[in-house]
């Protein structure tokens, strides 16, 4: 569960909803019937970790999740119950602090790690903090019954709906290139490409397994397959037409929709068969008209299909033919292939696309062999994995949050002697710095326990029947699922307010409203002293270290010889977005952050930004035949240290392709007056970036 700064305006996911009001509910109500209430009880705790957990990502993915969630929160519970039960007074402190430097180690090594490592610590506070009658063995399989039940739940809609979360991850890039294509010439140009590399990490993401291993001609896994792989060769050239700085006309700015309506056809539809093509626009009784450049192809008499793209990209005769170096003149009179130079800032409103442009060509060359086989040479990307912070970092975090889970623990025997186990469960919620800005986290956890104890204490006071409590527990069980994908306050009102009903059916009947309160807050500002006094550089850190990862993915891309395998380019290209995105990430959340001594972000985003146009400016020139495309902005006629013949300039023949203005330069983190613009140092990022970023290579 990430915080998030507002509200995305989402729909309600209302089957996730569903599902953690019925795996809340169903336990407590067999427990009440049955009278086994305690085992219910563990049960319903592993249910809302478990819906803490339940995505909307691929099944294999979310019930991996979940399993690893599930396992390392039974054995944190197991080794918990076992330390309470031994009596021994630095038994749970122990067990407390080894768990969190476990935890910790682990959690900082990528996504699953960091869910088993925050539950394993979960599992042993509560196992270590709520005495459980019975044998040891109980509580955990309790528990794991519990995530079982979300699993399942989770899992059914796999039945029949076997892949559309990939499909729609899929045809959410072309989607997204399709806004690119519409946005190119005007000052939001550069942030839908970003948005088209968000969509493209998404799909990759989903599509991951099915990549590298054989499916059969024919099925809906292989269209998507096709669909995926010509989506990686559409943002490519997406990112070439959109660093040229031009304004595209409709029917080029419409392929991407129409090759997802051809390649992606609707569920339950026969996949279009290997060596063939699903359009339909020339099957018409009489022959198509040949298109005309600078205009969409007509449709045949009669045809309801979709135009076909290859002809809506206006083109010239032969679209399948490879791309070659730019001919004599565009319709302009610039030089084909050579964008014009727009003036810093100015968006060229209507200005036509030169229609014999390589990304023009490579579109069309696109759209005319989409919907084949996977050529030999086109091997499965896959993108590359990243730990969250190097080992030392791994350690010093872990040993900070073992380090604020003892502190917890003792403030909670001094101001609760048994059963304190909310402080130290609040810490391992809040002290989660991969999962968003700490002091944002803290704020959002203390808010909503605020608003969920509130909440469950009008329903206790109202009444305290059985049943209606469990009615409670499945509408903040929906809450919480709703929050887990909008918002992080949201999912602690839901989950503050199933706790206090799971405490209660434990027997302990204590007012702990107010205490409730005072906890979260209490170690919200135990986590948030130890992180700004002893760690305040931690996301400033991670900031640089991924900035440095990008620039040398965009320096690899940068470096690919001409001759490439058209699969080692994309795969490249993919690594050096991917990372790029990555790097955008953390610096907007060491951004957030307060306190970042001797860190220039400004200098860290202006890299970033650089790497990025310069990684267009590469798709440009592979897409042209080899030969470096002209930049898009105009020359500055000044001279000086910051002219463009000084050395190490940003217009300078060797400087970052970032240099260019294109038409929304006046966006950017490095554009003249903006409130973000800063001069890098010698040892900066940006002045890294600038020693490698020349196109020519």
């Amino acid at each position: 569960m990430q915080a998030s700064r507002a509200v995305r305006l989402t729909p309600v996911p209302l089957a996730a909803a569903a599902r953690g009001a019925v795996a809340l509910a169903v336990p407590l109500l067999v427990g009440v019937l049955t009278g086994a209430v305690v085992p219910a009880v563990l049960a319903g705790i592993g249910a809302l970790w478990g819906v803490g957990q339940d995505g909307s990502d691929p099944y294999r993915l979310r019930l991996r999740r979940l399993a690893c969630m599930g396992l390392a929160a039974a054995c944190g519970l197991l080794a918990g119950g076992l330390a309470l039960r031994s009596g021994h007074p630095v038994a749970v402190p122990g067990c407390l602090v080894a768990a969190a430097l476990l935890g910790g180690v682990v959690s900082l090594r990528g996504p699953l790690a960091s869910v088993a490592g925050m539950h394993l610590l979960l599992g042993a506070t509560a196992g270590a903090g709520i005495p459980v009658p019975g044998p040891w063995w109980q509580p955990p399989l309790a528990l794991l019954t519990g995530v079982a039940l979300v699993t399942a739940l989770s899992a059914t809609p796999w039945l029949w709906r076997r892949h559309a979360i990939e499909r729609d991850a899929v045809l959410a890039v072309y989607r997204a290139a399709a806004e690119a294509l519409a946005a190119a010439g005007s000052a939001g140009a550069e942030a839908a490409r970003r948005r088209l590399t968000a969509a493209l990490d998404h799909a990759h993401r989903a599509m991951g397994r099915h990549l590298g291993r054989p499916v059969r001609s024919g099925t809906e896994l292989s269209a998507l397959r096709d669909a995926f792989n010509t989506a990686l060769r559409l943002g490519e050239v997406t990112s070439a037409l959109v660093w040229e700085g031009r304004v595209l006309p409709a029917h080029v700015r419409d392929v991407p929709l129409t090759l997802a309506a051809r390649l992606l056809p609707a569920a339950g539809t026969a996949a279009p068969a290997a060596g063939t093509t699903a359009s339909t626009a020339d099957t018409s009784s009489g022959a198509a008209a040949r298109p005309v450049p600078g205009r969409p192809a007509p449709p045949a008499a009669g045809s309801t299909s979709a135009p076909d793209p290859g002809a809506a990209a206006g083109t010239a005769a032969h679209p399948a033919d490879p791309p070659t170096a730019p001919g004599p003149t565009a319709s302009d009179g610039t030089p084909a292939g050579t964008p014009a130079s727009p003036a810093p800032g100015a968006v060229q409103a209507g200005r036509p696309a030169a229609f014999d442009s390589p990304a023009l060509r490579a579109l069309a060359e696109l759209a005319g062999r989409s919907g084949r086989a996977r050529r030999p040479d086109e091997a499965a990307v896959r993108l590359p994995a990243l730990p969250w912070h190097g080992r030392a970092a791994q350690v010093r975090y872990a040993v900070l949050l073992a380090v604020c889970v003892l502190v917890a623990q003792l403030c909670a025997e001094l101001l609760h002697g048994p059963r304190g186990y909310w402080l130290p469960m609040t810490v391992a919620f809040v002290y989660k710095p991969d999962f968003g800005p700490v002091l944002r986290r803290a704020l959002h956890r203390c808010a909503g326990t605020l608003v969920g104890v509130a909440a469950i204490g009008a329903v206790t006071l109202l009444t305290t029947d059985a049943y209606v409590l469990i009615g409670a527990v499945a509408a903040f069980g929906a809450v919480m699922a709703v929050g887990v994908r909008h918002h992080y306050a949201l999912a602690t009102t839901g989950l503050t307010a199933v706790v206090f009903v799971l405490v209660d059916m434990l027997g302990d009947h204590r007012a702990l409203y107010s205490a409730r309160i005072l906890d979260t807050a209490l170690a919200a500002v135990i986590v948030l002293v130890a992180h700004f006094a002893l760690w305040p550089a931690s996301a400033a850190e991670r900031a640089a270290a991924q900035t440095d990862a990008a620039l040398a993915a965009a320096r690899r891309y940068r470096d690919l010889p001409a001759d490439a395998a058209p699969g080692r380019r994309h795969a490249l290209r993919r690594t050096a977005y991917h990372r790029l995105a990555e790097a955008r990430r953390a610096v907007a959340h060491a951004d957030a952050e307060p306190g970042r001594p001797g860190r220039d972000l400004a200098a860290l985003e202006t890299a970033v930004t650089a790497a990025e146009r310069l990684c267009d400016a590469v798709s440009a020139r592979n897409l042209g035949g080899g030969t470096a495309p002209a930049s898009p902005g105009p020359e500055p006629a000044a001279t000086g240290p910051g002219s463009p013949d000084s050395p190490g300039s940003p217009d300078s023949p060797g400087a970052p392709v970032s240099a260019h203005r294109g038409p929304d330069s006046q966006d950017s983190p490095d554009s003249p007056g903006s409130p973000r613009s800063a001069q890098p140092g010698p040892g900066s990022p940006a002045a890294r970036c600038a020693g490698f970023c020349a196109v020519g290579g």
